[in-house]
């Protein structure tokens, strides 16, 4: 039973760690699609954040800036896509792909200098809390930024649904031109949509540079931008679910690290491919109740608004 524990309680502290970026940005992304808005540039957004807040806490050494600039930068970027497909109408998703792009060759570009760098990150933990036998080593050891990640998630839930600005916000994603004919700023709103995604994304690629593996690789997102992405689909846009599907991808990506240190006979490349490869058949299996979907998303999703028309 101690060595089950043993075994259990780092299975579970490594894939609530692993889980907590994907679902920063998801939970950002969610928002931004509530307002009616899609931005695949999540991606690139998290790969520019990661090194931003990388070389801030090492020309700093603090890591809470290393955040904070990594949420700027994202937020920038977010910004400039807000302006571009929400003022100027362009298309939401070839304008996403292309800063998932530019993100992708920014972020090369700048870790030049930092390849190689790391960071010591210190030891955290809820003071007594994180003695509890195996609760506490699972649940009670992890960074700040995990459990502020739980708080967002359920200040997200109460502004989207127990606030009247989370209403309106809502009734922009579903129909903007009567949020627009009763007076609200729809485009204004969609903005301030887009610029919290952006920060959340900010802070789960800061997440992955400072935290989960603490140091600069080139193109270390490795996807999660994507997968942040299916997980709004996967919670059919509702917070709380993201929270679990956040900790059920991680959990997978886990599992395959702990399956080639156990050699467990299968090529590293296909285990690799797990966390992927889950992403798609659980979308195919949801996509499957095209009515399911349809009652659950934004009616205006991915389509601009114009408020001559």
């Amino acid at each position: 039973m101690d060595n089950l524990a043993l075994t259990i309680a780092p299975l579970i502290a490594a894939s609530i760690n692993a889980g907590t970026p994907l679902m920063l940005a998801a939970l950002g992304l969610l928002v931004n699609e509530k307002a009616g808005v899609v931005n695949l540039g999540a991606e690139g957004m998290m790969l520019v954040s990661a090194i931003t807040g990388f070389a801030v806490a090492v020309n700093t050494g603090s890591p809470t800036l290393g955040f904070l600039a990594g949420a700027g930068a994202s937020m920038l970027l977010s910004g400039f896509f807000a302006w571009l497909t929400v003022w100027l109408g362009t298309n939401q998703y070839a304008t996403g792909l292309a800063l998932s792009l530019f993100g992708a060759g920014a972020s090369t570009y700048i870790g030049l200098k930092y390849v190689g760098n790391s960071l010591q990150n210190g030891r955290f933990g809820i003071p007594f809390l994180e003695d509890i036998p195996v609760l506490g080593p699972a649940l009670f050891r992890q960074h700040p930024m995990v459990y502020l990640s739980l708080l967002l998630c359920v200040a997200i839930a109460w502004f989207l649904y127990r606030t009247r600005a989370g209403l309106v916000l809502r009734a922009v994603g579903e129909s903007p031109a009567s949020a627009h004919a009763l007076g609200y700023p729809v485009r204004r709103i969609r903005l301030a949509a887009v610029l919290f995604g952006g920060a959340c994304c900010g802070l789960a690629g800061a997440f992955l540079s400072l935290v989960y593996t603490p140091l600069w690789v080139e193109g270390m997102v490795a996807g999660r931008g994507w997968i942040a992405l299916a997980l709004t689909t996967f919670a059919t846009w509702r917070p709380a679910r993201v929270v679990g599907g956040a900790y059920l991808f991680g959990g997978i990506t886990i599992l395959t690290f702990h399956a080639q240190a156990l050699g467990v006979p299968i090529a590293s490349q296909l285990l690799s491919m797990l966390p992927y490869v889950a992403a798609i058949v659980v979308l195919v299996l949801i996509s499957s109740n095209a009515n399911y979907i349809k009652l659950n998303m934004p009616a205006s999703l991915g389509k601009n608004f114009n408020p001559g028309n």
